[in-house]
C-alpha cells in the first residue's frame, strides 16, 4: 500500500545482530518488487540472462536471503494469495501508470536519453507469474518455508506474529501495522546501503523496528482508529485517499471525531461515490487469514540451487559456491564440502 506514515510514527533503529535466532516473516511480494526496481543496469534497464529473461528479483533475493542466514535469522516467506475485489481499481491504476511510464521509456530508448530511462525505468516493473514461481522455488531450495496466504501476504505475515511462530514480520510497508502487526521491521539489509529507486545513487539505510502498541501510545489512537487515518491518506482499496487530507491533518480529524462524523465531515461520498467506507474499513479489519501452513527448515538443496541459478539462468558459478560455502560454515545448515560434487 505505501502508507504515508513515515512522520506519524515512531521508530528505533536496530541491529541485525539484533534479530539473530528469531523468526521474521518476510512480506514476499514487497521484497521481490525492491529488487526489481532498484537492480538494474546504468540504463534502468532489469538485469537478465542469456536468454533475456530478467534476473534482477532472482540476484537480489539470493544475495540478500543467504546474507540474512549467515546472520543466523530464520525466515520465512509469506506470499500473497487472491486478493480482495475492491482492489481490482487500484491494479487498474497501477497498469496505468505502468503503461505510460514504458511509453516515456521506449521514447527515452529512441533518443538515448539515458537519465530520462532510468526515470521511468523503475515505474514499469511487472512482478510476472513466472518470475514468482521462480523465486518460490530458489526460496525452497535455500530450505526455507513458505506460506501461502488466502489473501493478503501482509496480514497473514501478522497472524504469524501474533500467534508467536514469527517474533515480526519484514516489509517496507507500513500499512503492515493497520493489520495489526505487533512488531514490524524495515530496511533489513545486509550492507548498510540501498540504491534509490530510479536513480544510480545509493542512500545509507538502518534497520528500524517499529513497535505498534508504541505507535499508537504515541498518536493517542486505537488501532480502529489508525485504520480509519489510513483510508483518510489513502490505502491499497481506495489510492489517493481524500485529496487535500495528509497524514497530520487526518490524525487531527481522527482524534477530534466519532468514526461516523469524521467521514461526513470529509465529504467521503463526494470523493469516493461508488465506494462505501465501511467496505475497505471492513475489508482491512476482516483480512482473512489461514492455518495451513507447516513452519520446517531444510537443508540447502545445493543441486536444485546450481541448477536454478548456474544452469538456467547464468549466475556465476564461482559466486553461488563462495556464498554457500560461508553460508555452510557459519550457519551449519548442511555439511561442508557437499557442493563440491557440482563443480
Amino acid at each position: 500500500m505505501g502508507l504515508q506514515f513515515r512522520d506519524l510514527v515512531v521508530k528505533k533503529e536496530i541491529s541485525i545482530k539484533d534479530l539473530k535466532g528469531k523468526v521474521l516473516a518476510i512480506d514476499g511480494q514487497n521484497m521481490l518488487y525492491q529488487f526489481l526496481t532498484t537492480i538494474r543496469g546504468m540504463d534502468g534497464s532489469p538485469l537478465t540472462d542469456s536468454k533475456g529473461r530478467v534476473t534482477s528479483h532472482l540476484i537480489g533475493l539470493f544475495n540478500r536471503t543467504t546474507a540474512l542466514m549467515e546472520e543466523g535469522l530464520k525466515l520465512v516467506f509469506v506470499f500473497d494469495g487472491k486478493a480482495p475485489e475492491i482492489k481490482q481499481k487500484t491494479w487498474e491504476k497501477r497498469a496505468a501508470i505502468k503503461a505510460e511510464a514504458t511509453l516515456k521509456f521506449n521514447e527515452a530508448e529512441e533518443e538515448g536519453k539515458t537519465e530520462e530511462m532510468r526515470k521511468f525505468a523503475s515505474r514499469t516493473a511487472v512482478l510476472t507469474k513466472d518470475m514468482l514461481a521462480e523465486a518460490k522455488k530458489v526460496i525452497t531450495a535455500l530450505g526455507l518455508p513458505i506460506v501461502q496466504a488466502p489473501s493478503e501476504g501482509e496480514a497473514q505475515a501478522t497472524y504469524l506474529v501474533k500467534k508467536g511462530e514469527a517474533y515480526a514480520a519484514i516489509s517496507q510497508d507500513y500499512d503492515t501495522l493497520i493489520f495489526g502487526c505487533p512488531l514490524l521491521v524495515r530496511n533489513l539489509s545486509i550492507s548498510g546501503k540501498r540504491k534509490k529507486t530510479g536513480k544510480a545513487v545509493m542512500e545509507t539505510v538502518k534497520p528500524e523496528i517499529l513497535i505498534l502498541k508504541d505507535v499508537l501510545q504515541n498518536l493517542g489512537l486505537n488501532l480502529e482508529q489508525l485504520i480509519v487515518l489510513a483510508i483518510l491518506v489513502g490505502t491499497d482499496y481506495n489510492p489517493g485517499g481524500i485529496k487535500g487530507i495528509g497524514p497530520k491533518t487526518a490524525l487531527k480529524i481522527v482524534k477530534e471525531l466519532p468514526t461516523e462524523e469524521i467521514f461526513k465531515k470529509v465529504e467521503w461520498e463526494k470523493h469516493w461515490p461508488d465506494l462505501d467506507w465501511k467496505i475497505v474499513f471492513k475489508t482491512i479489519s476482516e483480512m482473512p487469514v489461514s492455518d495451513d501452513y507447516e513452519l520446517k527448515w531444510k537443508k540447502i538443496d545445493e543441486k536444485e540451487l546450481w541448477h536454478l541459478l548456474v544452469e538456467e539462468h547464468d549466475f556465476s558459478a564461482e559466486r553461488v559456491k563462495m556464498k554457500l560455502d560461508k553460508l555452510g560454515q557459519e550457519a551449519e545448515v548442511w555439511k561442508q564440502g557437499s557442493l563440491n560434487k557440482f563443480f
